[in-house]
Formats: C-alpha cells, structure tokens, sequence
C-alpha cells in the first residue's frame, strides 16, 4: 500500500523527523521510549533517544505488541498527539 513511503515523503516535504516501527512479540518499552546509558568514559549516564522522538512516527502492527509495548506507546503520546488511520 505504501503506507511508509508516504509517510516519509509528507517528513521530507514538511522537513520533519520520521521513524518507522515494527511492532513485534520481542519489542519491549524502553525500545520505544528510550533508555540512559552509562559512559564509563565521563561517569555518567548519557539518554538515547528512541523513535519517539521523532516528529512522524509510523508504527506498523501494533496488534503484535506485547500489552506493556502497546501500554508504554499510549502513555507516551499523552492528549497533544493525533492519530491517523
């Protein structure tokens, strides 16, 4: 259908961030949301960003997630965010 490439052209033409999720049994919350990560280098802990960062996300079956995969992506969008389907 080409639900992607759409998606992904809309980002380029409006210049924004996109990323593409695969919703599987295997993904977990921290996949989604992001996680610190410790730099043994400066002793510290540095966060890496994950797909929600990003200004278009285009999350494919979602129907696969676990409950806590799907639970963590609602609790993220709070009331601000729009869906299209």
């Amino acid at each position: 259908m080409g639900k992607s490439t759409l998606a992904e052209a809309l980002a380029r033409v409006f210049a924004l961030a996109f990323k593409r999720v695969s919703f599987t049994s295997e993904l977990l919350p921290a996949d989604l949301t992001g996680l610190n990560v410790f730099n043994p280098a400066e002793d510290s802990f540095r966060f890496q960003p994950c797909p929600l960062f990003a200004q278009v996300l285009l999350a494919d079956e979602i129907n696969r997630a676990s409950p806590r995969a799907q639970s963590a992506l609602l609790e993220a969008n709070g009331p601000g965010w729009r869906w299209l389907q």
